[in-house]
């Protein structure tokens, strides 16, 4: 294979990318964008890549959680905390279930571009370009709104560099202490609806008090007023990419500057393609969807390009095919990957395969269908012997109604009272929390059935 260059993937077959009209300002946008700061740094990144290692050998669990699309107008402080609020409470719940630590990876300071099922929409007679994201174009529905503007990668730079100030500033200072994030959880569980999750909130409660009376809290362990929090987006914009991508002065490794994991969408991963060609270089961990058309051949030879050295930590497999439909698919790409050695992390995403319009003509994804693909996948790991290492969540803190079902009871009938999204639906927090519960159950029930083997 050729040595990789950062700008190798312009040589290559591009999809899902936007035709620019002004070369000129496009470039120059390109220009300033290379001068400007990266947003993340190496080191971030590989300590993530040694956590995902560890996911891949059941030491560890990933919880990736966010927006389907940053907003530009939907941006706030308020915003980014209620969604790493809820990251945390989530965490903590699984941390419980699993006993083990839990990666926080975030949807946020990037996810701003979108690959779209077809690259036009139509409106009564009219049709003009799709909606791509934020980043690209805009969502009124007009033929000026939706000319590829490059110098909207400016404005989605200043707000990810803005957001990961505030992420940093929560992580560090104090907002992430155990104590208050579990207060917030048991607020949650107090609904008589939520009664089923109280047990486990109350042992989580008993094991903080036992940690305060041995000594060990807050202001005598720095561990439990701080987290980890990393940053991933879809690797789509390659003019973006290409702009933020560094040399890490401490190895001589290229690093995709623009977020700490970067992943390739199951519309993007031809093998020959401007998508896989570029991620093939960067020194960040990377992750690519495997929907219901990918074979073991494409699995083999995508892992092939991607991880030569079969590095850990460095591919995870984010699965999304639909509940009912894991059985179909999930098994043969496990037994690839152990026919291979490949070293990999198994990652459930219960979102993208089970959207579906609703009567009123919003789409929404039920919540059941989303946590039968969520035990769907921990049984075939089961049954297959090996682990599964995360969770991947389209998600937000706040209260909107795009999701039907859970505690909650969202029902078609609310869908239109606080659909916010501008793309694909979301669980609201309540909804989120519920199912890090039933989740934590699938990990301590998996546990506990390790420890029995292990006897």
């Amino acid at each position: 294979m050729s040595e990789w260059q950062k700008k190798g993937w312009r040589n290559k077959p591009r999809i899902q990318m936007p035709d620019y009209l002004d070369m000129d300002a496009l470039q120059d946008v390109e220009a300033r964008l290379s001068q400007y700061p990266p947003l993340v740094f190496a080191g971030e990144a590989r300590r993530l890549k040694a956590q995902l290692g560890a996911a891949a050998r059941g030491e560890a669990f990933l919880l990736q959680g966010g927006d389907c699309a940053e907003a530009f107008d939907q941006f706030s402080a308020d915003g980014i905390r209620d969604t790493f609020k809820v990251m945390l409470q989530m965490a903590m719940v699984l941390t419980y279930g699993a006993k083990v630590p839990v990666i926080k990876v975030g949807r946020i300071a990037g996810q701003f571009a979108k690959p779209r099922s077809a690259p036009t929409e139509t409106q009564g007679d009219v049709e003009l370009p799709s909606f791509r994201g934020d980043i690209i174009n805009e969502l009124d529905f007009t033929p000026e709104a939706r000319i590829p503007n490059p110098s909207k990668m400016l404005q989605a730079y200043t707000q990810a560099a803005a957001t990961l100030n505030l992420i940093r500033a929560f992580s560090t200072g104090g907002y992430a202490d155990v104590h208050q994030v579990h207060a917030w959880t048991l607020g949650f569980t107090e609904g008589e609806k939520a009664a089923r999750y109280r047990e486990m909130a109350n042992r989580i409660s008993d094991t903080l008090d036992f940690m305060k009376a041995a000594g060990v809290d807050s202001d005598s362990a720095h561990t439990l007023q701080t987290v980890d929090f990393y940053t991933s987006h879809e690797s789509l914009l390659l003019e973006y990419e290409e702009a933020l991508t560094r040399v890490d002065t401490t190895t001589g490794k290229w690093l995709a500057g623009s977020g700490h994991f970067l992943w390739i969408g199951d519309r993007t991963r031809q093998p020959d393609g401007a998508h896989v060609e570029f991620l093939r270089g960067v020194q960040n961990p990377i992750g690519f969807k495997c929907g219901p058309s990918i074979t073991p051949e494409d699995l083999k030879q995508l892992i092939g390009i991607l991880n030569p050295k079969n590095e850990p930590g460095r591919i995870t497999l984010i699965n999304r095919f639909g509940a009912g439909n894991v059985g179909e698919h999930l098994p043969k790409l496990i037994r690839t990957v152990a026919e291979e050695g490949f070293d990999v992390t198994w990652v459930c995403d219960p979102m993208h395969g089970n959207t579906i319009k609703s009567a009123s003509g919003y789409k929404t994804r039920p919540f059941e269908r989303v946590l039968r693909e969520v035990r769907e996948f921990f049984a075939i790991h089961k049954a297959e012997g090996t682990i599964p290492g995360g969770v991947h969540f389209e998600m937000t803190g706040q209260d909107v109604t795009e999701c039907i079902g859970g505690v909650q009871a969202v029902s078609e009938e609310n869908l239109s009272d606080r659909y916010h999204t501008a793309c694909d639906p979301r669980l609201n927090a309540s909804q989120s929390l519920e199912l890090a519960f039933l989740v934590a159950e699938e990990l301590s029930s998996l546990r506990e059935d390790r420890q029995a083997v292990a006897v």
